[in-house]
Order: C-alpha cells, then sequence, then structure tokens
C-alpha cells in the first residue's frame, strides 16, 4: 500500500501543479486585478455563500460512498443507478434551500441572486464530479482519477484564457464571464466522468427506490453534518465581513481576504490531493486489518515536511509576495495572508489524521470536534471582526484550524493507541525552528542577480530559504530518500 501510494500521489502532485498553479496565478489572480477589488469580493462573498449549504447537494455521500467502495467494490453496481437519482433530487432541494435563505433571510437581490443560480448550478456540478470520482478512487482508480482531477481547471484555463487575452471581444472582461466559464468546464468534466463511471458499473437504467434513497441517506448523514460544519467554519469568514460591515465595506474586506486566502487555496489543494488517496487506503487497510502505522507516519511526515516550509516562508515574505500578486490593498493583504498561511501547518494535519478518523467511522469524534471548531470561529469573528475587519477574520481562521487539529491528534491518540515517537516530535519540533531561523536570516542578507528587477530581487533570498530548508529536512531525516526509493521498489 505504501508504494501504491507514493506512485499515485507523485502522478496526482505533478499533474496538479502541472495545472493548477497557472490557474491560480495566472487566470484567477488576473481575473481579480482585471475587474477589482470590489466585483471580485463581491463575487467571493456570493461564491462563499454558495457553499455554505453545499452539504445539501450530498450529505455524506461521496465520503461514504468512497469508504464503502473501497471496502465492497461489488456494490458499485448495486448502488450507482439509485445514488444517481438521489443526487439529482439532492440538487434541486439544494437550489431551493438555498434562495429560500437567501432572498427573504440574506437580503439578495437583482445581480446577486442571479450570480447566485450560477455558482449554485456550479456547485451541483462540482459535487456531482466529486461523487463519480469517489467510486473511481474507491475501486482503486488513482491514474484515472488523477487526469479528473485537474481536468475541470485545464478547461477553464483555455475558457477564461481567450476571454482575458484572445481578443475575442471588445467588451471588458466581466465577472459573470469567469462563472460562464466554470460553468462550461465543470458540465464537460462531469459528463467525461459519468461515461467512466457507467462503463465501470454496467449501468442499465435509473433506479427510483425510495428505501434504497432512505437507507444511504441514513448511513451517510455522520458523513454529512461533519462536512456541514467543516464547511461552515472554513468558508463563513467572508460572509460575516459582509454581513458585519455592510455591502461596500464587507465587500472590500472579503476582497482583501481573498487576497490571503487565495494561496492558501493553492496550498492547501496539495493536502488535499493526500486525503484524496488516503481515504480508500486507510479504509481498505484498516477492513483488512493491516496496521496504519507507518503509512500514517510517511503520508504526515511529507505533508507536514512541505507545509512548515510553505508556511513560514509566506509569512516572512508576505508583502512581497502579495505585490507580486495584486496591485492594490497591499499592505491590508499581507498581515491578513501571514495568519492565513500559518494555519496550513494545522488544515494539513487534518487532512491525514482526520482522513484516518473518518476511514475509521469516528464521526461522532469528528462532529463533536466539527461543533466546537465552528463554535469558536463564529465567536472570535463576531468580536474581532467590526474591531480588526479582515484581519479579525484571519484570527478566527487561525485559532479555529490549529484547535481542529490538535483535537483530531489527540482523538486519534486515543483511538489507534500509536506509540509516541519522542525522538520524531523533537525531529520536528527542530525541524520548524530550523526553518524559522533560515527563512529570517535569508531576509537579512542582500543578494542581487543580474537582469533582474529591484522589485524580484527578494526572490533569491526566497529561493536560497527554500532550498536550505529542503536540505534540513533531509539532513534531520524526514525526506529520506533511500527509504521512499525502497518502498517504490516493492511489488506492492
Amino acid at each position: 500500500m505504501q508504494r501504491k501510494f507514493l506512485t499515485n500521489l507523485g502522478l496526482l502532485l505533478f499533474l496538479n501543479l502541472l495545472i493548477k498553479p497557472f490557474w491560480i496565478f495566472g487566470i484567477d489572480r488576473t481575473v481579480q486585478n482585471t475587474v477589482g477589488v470590489e466585483d471580485y469580493g463581491f463575487y467571493f462573498v456570493i461564491f462563499n455563500f454558495s457553499f455554505l449549504f453545499n452539504i445539501l447537494l450530498d450529505l455524506g455521500i461521496t465520503n461514504f460512498n468512497n469508504r464503502n467502495i473501497a471496502q465492497h467494490n461489488h456494490l458499485l453496481n448495486k448502488h450507482f443507478s439509485g445514488i444517481l437519482v438521489l443526487k439529482f433530487l439532492l440538487g434541486l432541494f439544494y437550489l431551493l434551500v438555498t434562495f429560500l435563505i437567501a432572498a427573504p433571510i440574506m437580503g439578495y437581490s437583482g445581480n446577486q441572486l442571479y450570480l447566485l443560480a450560477l455558482l449554485g448550478f456550479n456547485q451541483f456540478l462540482i459535487s456531482f464530479i466529486l461523487y463519480l470520482r469517489s467510486n473511481i478512487s474507491g475501486l482503486l482508480l488513482f491514474k484515472t482519477d488523477s487526469v479528473l482531477s485537474i481536468l475541470d481547471r485545464f478547461l477553464m484555463i483555455l475558457f477564461c484564457g481567450a476571454l482575458l487575452w484572445g481578443h475575442v471581444t471588445e467588451v471588458p472582461f466581466r465577472i459573470e464571464w469567469f462563472v460562464y466559464s466554470q460553468t462550461a468546464a465543470y458540465s464537460i468534466t462531469a459528463l467525461i466522468a459519468l461515461l467512466i463511471v457507467i462503463r465501470k458499473s454496467k449501468f442499465r437504467r435509473l433506479n427510483w427506490h425510495w428505501p434504497f434513497f432512505l437507507m444511504i441517506i441514513k448511513k451517510s448523514m455522520p458523513f454529512a453534518l461533519m462536512v456541514l460544519l467543516m464547511t461552515f467554519y472554513n468558508r463563513l469568514d467572508p460572509v460575516m465581513l459582509e454581513g458585519l460591515l455592510g455591502e461596500k465595506a464587507g465587500n472590500e474586506q472579503a476582497g482583501i481576504y481573498a487576497h490571503g486566502y487565495r494561496l492558501l487555496d493553492a496550498a492547501s489543494m496539495i493536502s488535499f490531493l493526500f486525503a484524496v488517496l488516503l481515504i480508500p487506503i486507510f479504509s481498505r487497510m484498516i477492513k483488512q486489518k493491516e496496521s496504519v502505522t507507518e503509512m500514517v507516519k510517511l503520508s504526515f511526515t511529507l505533508v507536514i515536511t512541505v507545509a512548515i516550509i510553505i508556511a513560514v516562508a509566506s509569512f516572512f515574505y508576505s508583502t512581497e509576495m502579495m505585490q507580486l500578486l495584486y496591485n492594490t490593498d497591499i499592505v491590508k493583504s499581507a498581515p491578513v495572508f501571514q495568519l492565513l498561511m500559518v494555519g496550513f501547518v494545522a488544515i494539513s494535519t487534518t487532512y491525514i489524521f482526520g482522513t484516518l478518523l473518518t476511514a475509521n467511522g469516528n464521526l461522532k469524534e469528528l462532529n463533536i470536534i466539527a461543533v466546537t471548531s465552528l463554535l469558536i470561529n463564529l465567536v472570535i469573528n463576531l468580536v474581532l471582526i467590526p474591531r480588526l475587519l479582515a484581519y479579525g477574520s484571519a484570527i478566527a481562521s487561525l485559532s479555529t484550524q490549529f484547535f481542529a487539529a490538535i483535537a483530531q491528534v489527540i482523538m486519534v491518540q486515543r483511538i489507534f493507541r500509536f506509540r509516541i515517537n519522542y525522538r520524531y516530535l523533537l525531529t520536528l519540533l527542530l525541524f520548524a525552528g530550523g526553518v524559522i531561523f533560515v527563512t529570517w536570516f535569508s531576509r537579512q542578507i542582500t543578494m542581487s542577480i543580474p537582469g533582474v528587477t529591484e522589485n524580484l530581487a527578494w526572490l533569491a533570498n526566497f529561493t536560497l530559504a527554500l532550498l536550505i530548508s529542503l536540505f534540513l529536512a533531509i539532513v534531520l531525516r524526514l525526506l529520506h530518500f533511500r527509504s521512499l526509493i525502497g518502498i517504490l521498489r516493492r511489488d506492492s
């Protein structure tokens, strides 16, 4: 299993690093700079609002299905046709609830409701794609799933690139075009994924069977509650900024928050890819009563090493990174970005330990942690947003993420009874301290590269800090290439 994990992780990371950085820095960033902070903030608020209720699209079915198919492959043929009908019914229910809350309660109208309709449909497509991919990864067809994981972004790059730089229209780029491009890309990806799963499941006809629907929903509900709570405490910040500060000031602060959040979202995709592979792998190993100790240590070591380096580098070079990406509000965005990126260490931790708890079926424990995390997030946001604006939301996010991470680690220790490796923990602390010192010191030295402008001279220091940090990880044997090569050479 370790060999399967590493080989497929390598493919997944390669494809995603090939496509998604250009999407984030080439397309998404350009869109924000083109339409401006306020217009993008308007989109960002509606986008996050559409996220708040997307659990109604799924009710935990995707996570339940991923674990279930990984442990019982033969159920794909039996369950697929029924769940397909259920997904469409849930899509209609999601749109109904979202609009009932958006119009009378949130006071959305006009362009807000129009954009929400588009983004709501996109949320349905995303949820549908994730469900289809859960069948593919549950069968451990990771190569196919890897290609599907980047197909939508690849198509968006083509569509948005044509609108931004292809001179296909003389009208200035509008935020709605960004959403239209997403809709087209998600639709094509969903169709391709559907055809693959139909072939694998030997699908014949749709199955309308209410007892089956109720059985699946009942089994999925603990997963649904967990996803709902985690979605709220991860996506509530921009919505609360708009709600507490008013539309104009709230949209502006949400745009500033989005400056920092974009890179956090991009970095988090690395950790998310670990979880995509680990859910079916952990589920299969637990079903077969295999020890998960080494797999947990391997995956956590890889992800936390990268997380610490990225978080520390982003903290010390926050202003320079914001200046590189954006044209306005750099002074306000940099401190927000610093806090959000420190939270990346906690987010990466939850993607390993939370995934293990999910695979083991410890949904009650995860939901207790998630409820507490949501309450922490709400209280801190209510107290700090009126005083500190977007920076207050960043503090709320950081506090919530670290609470959830620590609580999950403690819960895993209690349930799996892992032997505490104090030497390993000391190595991690030494590594974190070393990366902080190296990155801080890199800012104190002056380097110049011929032909590089003064505004980009910091990149030499930044690169030096990254390289020394990676070397430190090798010296401390957190990245032990001989062991990794040995795993790759095993038959399975």
